[in-house]
């Protein structure tokens, strides 16, 4: 049996959403990391640890949105 069209697309979308969002995902990465700089002082040399926190931040702020309001439960919950 062939899939529906309509259901391959659906399977499709975050894929795609995530490929076309990549240029305004890094923006907000290299903004917060340019938060993280001034919040520091300015001090200079810490460059890498910055973006490194931003996009940590980043992608746990996208994860959250896909996963929406209904997160895996963890079975340990109970």
């Amino acid at each position: 049996m062939k899939p529906d069209r309509r259901t391959a697309t659906r399977r499709q979308t975050p894929a795609l959403a995530v490929t076309k969002s990549a240029p305004e995902l890094q923006e907000r990465i290299r903004q917060r990391a340019h938060e993280l700089y001034e919040q520091r002082g300015r001090d200079e040399g810490h460059e890498l640890d910055d973006w490194l926190q931003a996009e940590s931040e980043v992608a746990q702020k996208k994860a959250k949105a896909v996963a929406g309001p209904y997160p895996c439960l963890d079975n340990d919950a109970f």
